[in-house]
């Protein structure tokens, strides 16, 4: 059974600015800390240092939990990289039968928003799964605000 989950934050930082975070690998590291890490060969600074061909595997990635021990592994592949706006991965991993991650940056030069669509299809225990993603994707959106400002007030 494939769920779908969707999350988005607002940020009182510029577009280009959050951009530059959720596509960088010390953002990406720093919005998954402490609970988990994924590797990526030494070159690979951003996304936008990738070669990427749509549809085509870039590298394999081993996410561990607490940086320690590997759990799963990624095929990372994009289908799509629109820089400033946003990313379509779509990876092969050991624990998903279907991993897609959608990430959109929509803003200007005084804010943004940053939102996240995940569709994913577990190879066992969906419902728990779908749990653990859930609040791993609240975590990371929880850093994201925590790292690039406060959550701006309704209007």
């Amino acid at each position: 059974m494939a769920y779908s989950l969707s999350f988005e934050t607002t940020l009182p930082v510029p577009a280009d600015e959050a951009w530059r975070w959720v596509t960088s690998v010390a953002g990406i590291a720093r919005e998954m800390a402490p609970y988990l890490s994924m590797s990526v060969p030494p070159r690979v600074t951003d996304l936008g240092s990738l070669q990427v061909k749509p549809g085509e595997r870039l590298f394999r990635s081993w996410i561990k939990l607490f940086g320690v021990l590997p759990i799963d592994y990624s095929e990372l592949t994009l289908l799509e990289l629109s820089p400033g706006g946003g990313f379509v991965e779509q990876s092969p991993m050991g624990s998903m039968k279907l991993w897609r991650h959608e990430r959109r940056v929509t803003g200007d030069g005084r804010a943004c928003t940053v939102r996240d669509e995940l569709t994913f299809e577990p190879r066992f225990a969906g419902p728990l799964v779908r749990r653990i993603v859930r609040a791993f994707f609240t975590h990371r959106h929880r850093m994201l605000a925590r790292h690039l400002g406060r959550r701006l007030s309704p209007a």
